[in-house]
């Protein structure tokens, strides 16, 4: 995941369309409104049609965008969130064989978040993006602590397959497991109801 880098300043349009878009401590605001817009639901027709934008940004725009709309957020927030469900996704989606792979050699390290993540057995390409697309289209559906706690059993199984196929350095194996963690963390706090 070490490809994902910091964008320029792609995906403007989205930004000018919030009050204050120009400002970069109003461009973070956005981002915030925006996430919990997605996550919780729109209030209005406008609301309706930035949540539409957004569902189809990453797929459309790049991963940059999203980069820019939420990347800088911490892990406990709704918005840090999102952007570890779009990276997580955007990486499965460029390196399905690897990333099949990587969950072949984890899963049996990690029984319980094997059976969480729900990968079709045996996991093949086709089968870990069917499982990342079910995952990010469960953030519309009211279970976002469930959405979050599979994405953080997957990307725990990638983390340990990864290290022990010792296909990437440590590192990344090691930034996928602080994922999974980060990831698992925004369950808790969602159900818990201080996720913002």
């Amino acid at each position: 995941m070490s490809d994902f880098k910091k964008p320029s300043l792609p995906g403007q349009e989205l930004f000018e369309a919030q009050p204050g878009g120009g400002d970069p401590a109003e461009r973070t605001a956005a981002g915030h409104r925006i996430a919990n817009l997605l996550v919780r639901g729109p209030r209005n027709v406008d609301d309706q049609d930035m949540v539409d934008r957004v569902l189809h940004l990453a797929d459309e725009e790049g991963l940059a965008v999203i980069a820019e709309l939420w990347a800088p957020a911490g892990s406990d927030s709704v918005a840090g969130a999102l952007w570890r469900l779009y990276a997580l996704r955007t990486w499965v989606y460029r390196q399905p064989d690897q990333a099949a792979r990587e969950f072949a050699a984890g899963k049996q390290f990690a029984p319980v978040s094997e059976v969480l993540a729900g990968v079709t057995d045996p996991p093949g390409p086709e089968e870990v993006i069917a499982l990342v697309d079910t995952v990010v289209r469960g953030i519309l559906t009211g279970d976002f602590d469930i959405t979050l706690d599979r994405a953080a059993a997957f990307a725990n199984i990638i983390g340990v397959g990864r290290a022990h196929l010792e296909i990437e350095d440590a590192k990344s194996a090691a930034r996928l497991v602080d994922m999974a963690k980060a990831l698992h963390r925004a369950a808790e706090l969602e159900r818990a109801g201080k996720l913002h």
